[in-house]
């Protein structure tokens, strides 16, 4: 039977919530329903061998949580969850032993930041072309960073359910002239050899993945890459001092369009697509000049359905926190499954 969240007994509080990605681990203290939310200092996962012993580190002797809701980079099952880009393996019922925790609920990372999504507006939402939100319609939010994430939000009997999921990990293909041209050049992750293999969502779309388009341009441009991490391409193409830099940043917010639009399709997101992540954020002023728009509308015959959909950046510092936060507090709000992702003394 699947479990939900009828009411607000269902997290004790005081909680810690965390949301661990594949470089940053971020934790903070919700201490009831109404009180100041207290963070921690960001942690880097490859500064701890578990993350428990993060944990340990950033948490205050005096204080002793009587639940935890953590935010995971990749899929939940079992009681070992490892993270799909960091060496961490969760294991809730040592972190119940070590830290004498009453229960922990593990969440997919996106999954936590989608419950974040009714509640942003204003400064935290930079607009990318036009379109309006639709009330209580579905929403998605995707995010390259370490990998590519990928959530929806969905509105039912009252609450928002969120939808995890791997959409990351679904096919890119390309579609125009250059797109044919450089797709040979793209080095394949995991060691794959075979030229034909299929190229998925965070082979491009994630920091390594700009790399990996980076290179890739200037291999079938016939000219040597200048520049070997991806913050060093992202600064070139903003400033416009390098040409193949610039390219590259620009295919790979064509790229993010057109898998952010085939996102948006499945869930009929009438209640907008969300660019959320550290890369986002940074590169919206280029976004918002790029063919990312173009990219995401370019779906016939469902053009003018895509046009009325808003797409916007996600520049809350962090929406993970935020939406755990916000289901802590009043569960009843959101449809969360929590079967098989709630462990207990």
């Amino acid at each position: 039977m699947t479990t939900t969240t009828p009411s607000r007994a269902f997290v004790p509080f005081p909680t810690l919530i965390g949301d661990i990605g594949g470089t940053n681990a971020r934790f903070a203290l919700v201490p009831d329903e109404t009180g100041r939310v207290i963070r921690f200092p960001t942690v880097l996962t490859a500064d701890f061998a578990t993350i428990d012993d993060a944990i340990a580190a950033v948490l205050p002797p005096d204080v002793t949580p009587h639940s935890a809701v953590l935010a995971l980079a990749g899929p939940i099952q079992g009681d070992r969850v490892p993270l799909t880009n960091c060496h961490w393996v969760v294991e809730p019922k040592r972190m119940i032993a070590r830290f004498g925790i009453d229960e922990v609920i593990l969440l997919n990372d996106f999954e936590a930041l989608s419950l974040s999504l009714p509640a942003l507006a204003g400064d935290d939402l930079v607009s990318i072309g036009s379109g309006a939100p639709l009330a209580n319609a579905a929403q998605v939010v995707v995010g390259p960073g370490t990998g590519l994430g990928a959530a929806a939000l969905i509105h039912a009997n009252g609450a928002w359910l969120p939808v995890p999921g791997e959409g990351g990990h679904i096919d890119l293909a390309p579609v125009s002239a250059r797109d044919f041209a450089i797709w040979p050049h793209i080095e394949r992750p995991h060691q794959q050899t075979d030229p034909f293999a299929r190229i998925e969502g965070e082979t491009l779309l994630c920091g390594s993945g700009l790399l990996r388009l980076y290179r890739a341009v200037a291999s079938a441009n016939g000219v040597a890459p200048r520049f070997d991490d991806p913050s060093g391409i992202t600064a070139a193409a903003i400033e416009r001092s390098d040409a193949v830099a610039e390219e590259a940043l620009e295919l790979f917010c064509v790229h993010l369009g057109r898998l952010a639009g085939n996102l948006a399709l499945v869930f009929m997101a009438r209640g907008g697509v969300f660019l959320a992540g550290g890369i986002a954020a940074k590169i919206a002023p280029f976004l918002a000049e790029s063919g990312f728009r173009e990219a995401f509308i370019d779906k016939v015959p469902h053009g003018a359905l895509m046009d009325r959909m808003p797409t916007s950046v996600v520049v809350h510092p962090e929406p993970a926190l935020a939406g755990i936060t916000a289901y802590a507090r009043h569960p009843d709000l959101f449809g969360v499954v929590t079967e098989g992702r709630r462990w207990h003394k």
